[in-house]
């Protein structure tokens, strides 16, 4: 309802009509979180069905539907978030998933998205893994699953570049580094392939130290913000705002972090004093190997590849359900619940999921106080701009080595150009792209129209 603002005079003596359109948005913020939980609920639940392409395009479909589609979250909270979360162990995408859901629902809102988020991909390596010959022939994916990589891939490109036009100049020499840093390790044959590892958390760090230099020089190179009382005051109070919706203070992510370090060294010293049960043994890997894994996504494959093989499966089994985990929607940990399925059942696919995934489950929580308590602090802006700018160098990455993969063939190109276009000049939503892209490709292959493969 429109009311006298009497702290505003006019130059005529009368007085500014204010609008309190903040008071409906507060009365939203601050709603009961039952009905927050409904909103992430119904937020959310498309994703695990319609997000295929990987850690980087679910990163981009994120973007769009989270940000620009719905307002969900602002974006410059996404960035930060996304930043923070490439500096954590486990799946990026996952854990950017459950602190955006978080940032509404607390941690049982970011606990339910990351179910929806997990369940269906899960669902299927697990039916996979116990009647592995029955359910698909990975060498011939089903056919409405063709142009779904394309425009994947597309989506990803589109986030690149809009991710992009945000930088300074110091940031896009960052990203530019990263950007060839990352595409050099992955192809080349006198680099390790686990080699990211080690170099993704040093990019990182690097981008978000020199930063932090440049930000505190006599003459920086980059731009950094510099808020007046005004804008600092009203910042403050939406940070309480979203420290109300998460509604974790910083014990609770001291006790988080504790949580982690409780669990991953306990669950190593009982397997190396013998105790010998298969579900511990599976919780132990998966736990270990998660907690060590920076960016998520196919990096994890080289590790859990020494070692499940031969012990758990051979290796034609592995690369089986290593191809079906790639072609489905939602994290690609739950290739995960393959690996725990074929070596101890059901249950033994629940074990290595939750053993998989828990480390970046645990830390994202962990994280999220001190993010609330420490994001308008110029020391941190300035980090963050550098971390923002190393990860989407890696996004950049993505786009060069997604690409090749991806588009095969004349049909996979025009899917390419085509969804490419929709998604950015015609605004359709990530969901809607991947659809298109899925329908393309099918009505391609099924008519055999370009489908000669490139090399």
């Amino acid at each position: 309802m429109p009311t006298i603002d009497e702290e505003t005079p006019l130059k005529n003596g009368t007085y500014a009509i204010v609008d309190n359109d903040d008071d409906d948005d507060d009365s939203r913020d601050y709603a009961p979180l039952g009905q927050r939980i409904q909103d992430t609920i119904k937020m959310y639940w498309t994703l695990g069905f319609v997000a295929f392409g990987g850690n980087a395009a679910h990163i981009a479909i994120f973007q769009d539907h989270l940000v620009r589609v719905h307002g969900w979250i602002a974006e410059d909270q996404y960035l930060e978030l996304f930043a923070l979360c490439q500096g954590l162990p486990g799946p990026t995408s996952t854990l950017l998933l459950i602190g955006t859901a978080a940032t509404h629902g607390g941690m049982l809102g970011g606990s339910i998205a990351f179910l929806m988020w997990t369940l269906p991909g899960f669902v299927v390596c697990t039916i996979a893994s116990l009647y592995l010959y029955d359910v698909i022939d990975p060498s011939h994916p089903p056919i409405w699953l063709v142009g779904a990589a394309p425009a994947a891939v597309a989506l990803i490109f589109k986030a690149f570049f809009g991710f992009g036009k945000t930088l300074d100049d110091l940031g896009v020499a960052i990203v530019m580094v990263s950007l060839c840093v990352s595409v050099l390790i992955n192809n080349d044959e006198h680099i390790p392939a686990n080699s990211s590892q080690l170099v993704y958390p040093m990019l990182l760090i690097g981008g978000g130290s020199l930063t932090l230099f440049d930000c505190y020089s006599s003459r920086p190179i980059g731009t950094y913000e510099r808020s007046s009382s005004d804008e600092s005051v009203e910042k403050t109070r939406a940070d309480r705002k979203l420290a109300y919706k998460i509604g974790m203070d910083i014990y609770h992510g001291i006790f988080m972090f504790l949580l982690w370090i409780g669990i991953l060294v306990g669950s190593i010293v009982l397997v190396q004093h013998g105790f010998t049960n298969v579900y511990l043994e599976i919780f132990e890997l998966c736990f270990r190997v998660g907690s060590l894994v920076f960016g998520g996504g196919v990096v994890i494959v080289p590790m859990l590849q020494n070692e499940v093989v031969p012990k758990w499966m051979n290796e034609d089994q592995f690369f089986q359900g290593l191809a079906l985990a790639q072609s489905l929607p939602g994290p690609f940990f739950n290739f995960a619940g393959f690996l725990g399925g074929a070596y101890a059942g059901f249950w033994g696919a629940v074990v290595a999921s939750i053993g998989l995934m828990g480390p970046g489950f645990i830390l994202i929580f962990a994280m999220l106080p001190f993010w609330i308590n420490i994001r308008r602090h110029a020391w941190f802006k300035a980090i963050i701009k550098g971390l923002n700018a190393s990860a989407i160098g890696l996004i950049g990455g993505s786009c060069v080595f997604l690409y090749a993969k991806s588009v095969k063939d004349a049909a996979d190109a025009i899917v390419f150009v085509i969804c490419g276009a929709l998604t950015s000049f015609y605004s359709l939503g990530a969901p809607q792209t991947i659809a298109t892209g899925s329908l393309l490709g099918a009505v391609f292959a099924c008519f055999s129209l370009g489908q000669v493969p490139y090399n």
